[in-house]
């Protein structure tokens, strides 16, 4: 851990508290373009993928494009209407600011849109303004590939060893794994630590207030 330079995060489920409202937004799509019925549970598994991939998994009997059609006229309906931004989770703002001013550069690596990830990052500003670069499953390829890593690796002239993912799904894990990247689980959002950890997370933390400790401390165990 101690030549980590890049912190590469997730987005919802890791640093911002959405899991709950993704759900709850997906169901009134699927209520309001009666679609078949699909559990809480079913939606949340896959809260990380990019909406391809999400959709897929949840219709597979359905044609994505004509469902991607739907569901994108439905978004743009829910969007303009104002819904709110889900909040950070606590402390998380504060660690990243933290660990930007001990010299980390921060990163995003996302299922969301990039006009999804643009919106959040305007509304939690003091956030964006220290992070340096971004990938959104709609510009590259989605998790659980690992090309928004290599892409971000080769922006910032980094070897994989030099940056630490963190993330709250296994997704997130599986595309570090894939080129050699360590990756640390966060247990507060939508796959289980045990999970995380079959997934090939270094360990998981409660949530991401606890990594400024967490890398101070492997940082002193290297010393």
């Amino acid at each position: 851990m101690h030549r980590v330079r890049l912190l590469i995060f997730d987005w919802d489920g890791t640093l911002a508290d959405s899991a709950a409202q993704i759900v709850s937004a997906m169901q009134t799509a699927i209520r309001g373009l009666k679609l078949p019925e699909r559990s809480d549970e079913a939606i949340r598994e896959l809260i990380g993928l990019g909406l391809n991939e999400g959709l897929q998994r949840l219709y597979p009997e359905l044609q994505l494009q004509g469902l991607r059609a739907l569901l994108d006229g439905y978004r743009a309906r829910w969007l303009s209407e104002g819904a709110g931004e889900a909040p950070l989770f606590a402390g998380a703002l504060g660690a990243v600011h933290d660990l930007h001013a001990r010299g980390y550069r921060i990163a995003i690596a996302t299922g969301k849109s990039r006009r999804g990830l643009d919106r959040s990052l305007a509304h939690h500003h003091e956030l964006a303004r220290v992070v340096v670069n971004s990938r959104c499953a709609d510009e590259t390829a989605s998790k659980p590939d690992p090309l928004m890593l290599r892409e971000l690796l080769l922006e910032e002239r980094l070897q994989p060893e030099q940056a630490l993912m963190i993330g709250d799904t296994e997704y997130d894990m599986a595309m570090a794994q894939a080129i050699g990247m360590p990756g640390l689980g966060v247990a507060c959002g939508v796959h289980e630590s045990g999970r995380l950890r079959r997934a090939g997370a270094a360990a998981v933390l409660d949530a991401v207030r606890a990594l400024p400790g967490y890398l101070e401390g492997r940082l002193q165990g290297s010393a």
